[in-house]
């Protein structure tokens, strides 16, 4: 009885739709709610280092002298930690996961240096022909009659 039941689980695998994927060429959409991976939009960072502080691994260093950020992806747990404390929000975890290494390495990301805002400049205005400032009407008062 049970062999007839395996015999019927196999012949209905011949017709079905293969339950895996062919992995490099097509990609699993990925379930809502995955973490993933951390990325840093670098253009944006500040270099506050609150995302080093609250990292529990000590995932991320912020090094302000050389402008670097970096992060240690095999010690990162993806708590979403980083994420919700950057006051900027130029981090954030994409919902793919990051590709398998035989070798650790640290990710570091170089930011850009920052040119300062310059005022905004008004538009010279037309030179406009000089006049001269009329010389003040010289007041003579009269002088009281004698009677």
């Amino acid at each position: 009885m049970g062999s007839f039941k395996l015999g019927k689980m196999t012949l209905g695998g011949l017709f079905k739709k293969p339950e895996t994927t062919l992995y490099p060429i097509e990609k699993k959409t990925p379930p809502p709610g995955l973490k993933g991976h951390v990325v840093n939009h670098i253009d944006d960072c500040i270099l506050c280092g609150i995302c080093m502080r609250r990292c529990p691994t000590g995932a991320l260093t912020v090094d302000r002298a050389e402008d670097i950020w970096s992060i240690d992806r095999f010690h990162c747990i993806q708590c979403y930690s980083c994420v919700r404390e950057c006051p900027r929000h130029c981090l954030s975890m994409e919902p793919e996961y990051h590709f398998p290494s035989e070798k650790k390495f640290v990710s570091a990301y170089r930011v850009p240096p920052r040119k300062k805002p310059t005022p905004a400049t008004k538009p010279a205005a037309p030179a406009a022909e000089k006049k001269e400032d009329p010389k003040p009407e010289e007041f003579q008062a009269e002088k009281p009659s004698e009677a």
